[in-house]
């Protein structure tokens, strides 16, 4: 078998002039091969995002609301801690699960959201990490509630322009590398004034502008949150030697390139001095004082690095959205206020956060500015309800400092805002000595104490705000189903109230409305609804005050 090469081709090309060459090579024989790999890249990006697709599809998703403990006095260190264990859920994918089955790291959602001025803390996971959020929050502040809530963002319009509401919304970036961090919590202790008090919360500006919200006007706060690996570290070398004025490491085919060079140069100055008189001392690029010869920016930025990369980080995407009624709507307000916040961690020497004034941000300059807007706005808001990191921005990487310094549960010595939603008792542990069973002559060794419910112990220091209105009550004795009449307690130990609903007058058949008068001071005291809700909710303060509004994710 004899194989036969025709190249009388390209000894004919050797011929042609050089412009010719070259443009046949590049353009007519290989000119194709650039195309063909950028065309099959792109096939096998829908590939991907078709697979991810029909993934994500699959998975379903919660929204958790977290009523924060009374009297929080727990340092952010708790937040961090808190942080750090929903890092349990990243996973190390395969290529068969990540090319053929579409899966993908997924996140969680941590917000902040003040409708018509109530308060509320929510975190959206998936529901397979539900047992992974309670337990996190739960081992950091035992008193906290959670419970399951529908998602606030549907009761908002999915298009733009809409004919009642209006939105502003943008996401936040960082000024400088990601490397380098913001302004964290341990900055902002300060040793005047009580102990309680040592640390000046920046919550209390938020919580402050939150508060001040009206009817129609909501703030949302949003920070998505995706555990990643420590592959974002090895870029601290790189950093470091920058500034240190280190070079770069060279790859493998350049290390054999110069070595080969080397040798050719050295073999020649045995023969002959080519390159003329050269000082035997070669001068050494490692200097041990470099690090003592920095300027003192530059030696913060090092020792800024280094104390960032020591801790965990993560994936995030910041996004805020101002939404409101067209006749109530105060966009300065709102979003100078909300900057205001954000500049509070914003550092010269260091890292900075600011809106994404080129890309989400809902304004435009120049040219097509009402078109560009109203494409903003839809894109911000749809990043928004999916809790996308892909919608907007690339994400960038803050440790658990960082993440716990924007978003924590205010400490209540310093932040008094009154419409943060708290949790309304306390919980505690049964005493252990608490008599349970049907005999209680029996020895407590055989005695193996299991209860099934909680038990909840009022805060003393929850006090209604005003006290106008009290059901009486009458004691009434009990005695547990466990114990024989001989054994019963106190009357005064163990009572039930009895709750006696005062008469009320007929509603007025013209006014519903009417209200009922206190006769000490012929004051509007409470409507007929008010009553019937404090006497179903004992609530008295929130029943005086009105209720939240209806697509707030609440508890009645």
């Amino acid at each position: 078998m004899v194989v036969n090469i025709d190249i009388s081709g390209f000894e004919q090309l050797l011929y042609l002039p050089t412009g010719t060459i070259l443009w046949r090579l590049f353009f007519w024989y290989f000119g194709w091969m650039p195309v063909a790999f950028v065309t099959l890249w792109g096939i096998i990006q829908l590939w991907l995002e078709h697979r991810e697709g029909l993934w994500f599809a699959q998975q379903k998703f919660i929204l958790l609301a977290i009523d924060i403990p009374r009297n929080n006095a727990q340092s952010l260190m708790a937040v961090e801690n808190m942080f750090v264990y929903f890092a349990g859920a990243h996973g190390t994918l395969s290529l068969i699960e990540t090319w053929w089955e579409g899966k993908f790291q997924l996140g969680f959602s941590f917000e902040i959201v003040s409708i018509g001025g109530y308060i509320q803390f929510l975190v959206r996971a998936p529901e397979k990490f539900r047992n992974l959020v309670e337990t996190a929050v739960y081992s950091q502040y035992p008193d906290a509630e959670i419970y399951e809530v529908e998602d606030y963002t549907t009761a908002a319009p999915n298009i733009y322009p809409d004919e009642e509401y209006d939105i502003w919304g943008s996401e936040f970036v960082q000024v400088k590398d990601q490397l380098l961090p913001i302004r964290t919590y341990p900055e902002f202790e300060h040793q005047f004034g009580a102990p309680e008090t040592t640390y000046r919360d920046t919550m209390a500006s938020l919580m402050d502008l939150m508060s001040s919200l009206q009817r129609g006007e909501q703030l949302w706060y949003q920070i998505v949150l995706v555990p990643t690996d420590e592959a974002w570290k090895d870029a601290k070398k790189g950093f470091i030697g920058k500034i240190l004025g280190e070079k770069k490491a060279a790859s493998g085919a350049n290390n054999a390139v110069d070595k080969i060079v080397d040798w050719m140069g050295d073999a020649s100055e045995q023969v002959y001095s080519i390159w003329g008189d050269i000082d035997a001392t070669k001068k050494k690029d490692a200097d041990p004082l470099k690090m003592m010869n920095l300027k003192p920016a530059e030696k913060a930025q090092i020792e800024a690095v280094e104390a960032k990369v020591a801790k965990l980080g993560f994936e995030v995407c910041i996004r805020v959205i101002y939404f409101a009624r067209k006749e109530v709507k105060n966009v300065p307000k709102a979003v100078n206020g909300f900057v205001g916040y954000i500049k509070q961690f914003n550092t010269g020497g260091l890292n900075s956060l600011k809106p994404d004034t080129k890309i989400t941000m809902t304004s435009a300059n120049y040219f097509f500015t009402k078109q560009r807007v109203i494409t903003k706005k839809n894109n911000i808001m749809r990043g928004y309800k999916s809790r996308s990191k892909m919608r907007g921005r690339k994400p960038w990487i803050l440790n658990v400092e960082e993440l716990a310094t924007l978003w924590h549960f205010p400490i209540d010595a310093v932040v008094k805002a009154p419409l943060v939603q708290r949790a309304s008792a306390r919980r505690v542990e049964p005493p252990m000595s608490l008599p349970f069973g049907s005999d209680l002559k029996k020895s407590s060794v055989n005695r193996e104490p299991i209860f099934d419910q909680d038990f909840e112990v009022e805060d003393d220091n929850a006090v209604a705000e005003e006290e106008d209105f009290k059901p009486e009550t009458k004691k009434t004795s009990t005695k547990p189903a466990f114990m024989d009449d001989d054994e019963a307690l106190n009357e005064e130990a163990i009572v039930e109230p009895e709750v006696i609903e005062p008469e009320m007058p007929a509603a007025d058949p013209v006014n519903e409305k009417s209200s009922y008068t206190d006769a000490s001071n012929d004051k509007p005291a409470y409507t007929p609804h008010e009553i019937s809700v404090a006497l179903e909710t004992h609530d008295e303060p929130k029943a005086r005050r009105g209720q939240p509004p209806p697509n707030l994710p609440f508890v009645d």
